[in-house]
């Protein structure tokens, strides 16, 4: 849901790059932004572990 700000932003940002279809766009959108994240985050076999309190390697 978007608030009225929001919605009109939206309406302006369709019109002025001819975006017929709002609900395909704002699900495409949050989807790509969704998937870019979960592949910045993903974990690799070379990922060294950030120290933490509740690492057992961690040496005091």
């Amino acid at each position: 849901m978007l608030n009225n700000r929001e919605m009109r932003a939206l309406g302006i940002y369709c019109n002025r790059y001819r975006i017929k279809n709002k609900s395909e766009f704002l699900r495409e959108t949050v989807m790509k932004a969704i998937l870019k994240r979960f592949e910045e985050e993903h974990p690799t076999l070379w990922e060294e572990n950030e120290p933490s309190l509740f690492n057992q390697d961690v040496m005091l």
